[in-house]
């Protein structure tokens, strides 16, 4: 597995729905995953090539590990941006990293991390083709 400085992070903002909180008015922990995954279908088409374009080419991305520290809360219609970068890839694996911050504020209010995994159509796991590798080597900063 190749990892390095992220030569690029990728930023999406959203406005917390009423649907994502609690009767307090503060989002659920479970939404953010909901955000990074959104940051990283995002980011993965910056690099070129859509996750449904992936698909296609026979091949998905399962998560195999995620983990969240909540900073501060997040809160109905707050103004949430999601900044993810593409931290490690391996053969088989990539690991996108997250920072979910108030867009008004700047108050930190979650990082997060997760690693997937490259699986083919009958749910084995698989190396990444040398074209989605490549695409993605080079928002990691790193050969493929």
């Amino acid at each position: 597995m190749t990892s390095s400085r992220p030569t690029r992070v990728s930023s999406i903002e959203l406005r917390v729905r009423y649907a994502e909180t609690d009767r307090m008015g503060v989002v659920y922990h479970s939404h953010y995953l909901v955000w990074c995954e959104m940051g990283r279908t995002d980011h993965i088409r910056g690099s070129g090539m859509s996750y449904r374009e992936m698909e296609e080419s026979g091949i998905t991305l399962a998560v195999a590990e995620a983990s969240i520290r909540y900073r501060a809360p997040a809160r109905y219609d707050d103004r949430v941006r999601v900044d993810t970068s593409l931290t490690a890839l391996g053969s088989r694996t990539v690991t996108f990293e997250y920072e979910i911050v108030n867009a008004d504020t700047g108050t930190r209010l979650a990082s997060a991390r997760t690693v997937l995994v490259s699986l083919d159509g009958e749910q084995r796991v698989v190396s990444l083709p040398r074209r989605v590798r490549d695409l993605l080597a080079r928002d990691a900063g790193v050969v493929a």
